[in-house]
């Protein structure tokens, strides 16, 4: 499990999940969002194509971000999910509070 953070020409901060995401990694992605947040930037995007698993920890701690980029006026978009993910997403109704790409490209042509 691993989180790869880069920003992207557009000035996009994309966060590639890798593996899982859950209660006992959730806490990496929120600080590495957090901090470049507290850094200025706005438009994040979080990638998990390379995700096959998001327990109730993973997908709470992702609406508590969304919640605090909206509050200072930014963007966190979705982009990646498998079927399962997606699937997921819309039974929790997530998929509406959520702006979901198919790909990373699409997404990040969004902002």
């Amino acid at each position: 499990m691993s989180f790869a953070v880069r920003k992207d020409p557009k000035g996009v901060v994309v966060v590639t999940v890798d593996g899982q995401l859950i209660v006992g990694n959730r806490h990496e992605l929120k600080q590495k969002i957090t901090e470049a947040l507290d850094a200025g930037d706005r438009r994040f995007l979080v990638d998990f194509t390379k995700t096959g698993y998001i327990d109730s920890s993973g997908l709470g701690v992702l609406v508590s971000l969304s919640r605090r980029i909206r509050e200072v006026g930014g963007d966190l978009r979705l982009a990646g999910l498998n079927e399962d993910l997606r699937t997921l997403f819309e039974l929790t109704k997530l998929d509406t509070l959520f702006n979901i790409a198919d790909t990373t490209a699409a997404a990040i042509a969004g902002f």
